[in-house]
């Protein structure tokens, strides 16, 4: 028995010294960052997920890092990456959303978020309400107020009993965007908006 304890541990200490070592350059690397010390960070987070693919925090730290330094599409690459090896790292897909948003490229953008979202939902329900106050802040910034307003109706079901001043946010931001969709809220004019998708039906039929 206690030779197969010694292989078990002979097998699993390896990757406990890679996670340790990973942790600590991880630590090196916020300090240096902290300091405004980027190239040496950017150099560490490097070597942690070089040392480990695994390595979370490595990555998350790398992906942050060159989206500040203004190196957008490194940043994608680096979240692309992580999630090859972190498949279920939903910070990862939050960081790729943003990165694909400040490049251009919003439906891919929308889509990682939304996805990052319903991820989130199970695990960490204050990152989903986050996720949803970005994305209505998107919808916002181009001018989708029928996505905007259907956005904040999910955030307020959500915040609901969960976090006050969002809660009322929530309402006061949609009792406004109400009034600026108009006719074409689904909520409050069910019938004009069955009317509108039948005319563009038949528009894409033709």
């Amino acid at each position: 028995m206690w030779k197969w304890f010694l292989c078990a541990a002979l097998l699993f200490l390896p990757r406990i010294a890679r996670a340790s070592s990973c942790d600590e350059l991880v630590r090196s690397a916020r300090a240096h960052e902290a300091r405004a010390e980027n190239d040496v960070a950017l150099r560490q987070y490097n070597d942690a997920v070089s040392l480990d693919p695994t390595c979370s925090e490595g990555w998350l730290g790398l992906g942050a890092l060159r989206a500040k330094t203004g190196d957008v599409a490194e940043a994608e690459r680096v979240y692309n990456t992580a999630l090859t090896h972190v498949p279920t790292l939903a910070s990862a897909i939050a960081g790729r959303a943003r990165s694909r948003w400040t490049l251009g490229r919003g439906e891919e953008a929308e889509s990682d978020m939304r996805r990052y979202i319903e991820t989130s939902l199970t695990t960490d329900a204050r990152a989903a309400l986050d996720g949803l106050v970005e994305l209505a802040s998107w919808y916002a910034s181009i001018g989708r107020a029928p996505a905007q307003l259907a956005t904040w109706r999910r955030i307020a079901v959500l915040a609901h009993g969960v976090d006050e001043a969002l809660d009322t946010r929530a309402k006061a931001t949609i009792d406004a965007l109400v009034l600026v969709v108009g006719s074409a809220d689904p909520v409050t004019h069910p019938a004009r908006a069955d009317l509108l998708r039948s005319v563009a039906a038949r528009f894409r039929a033709r």
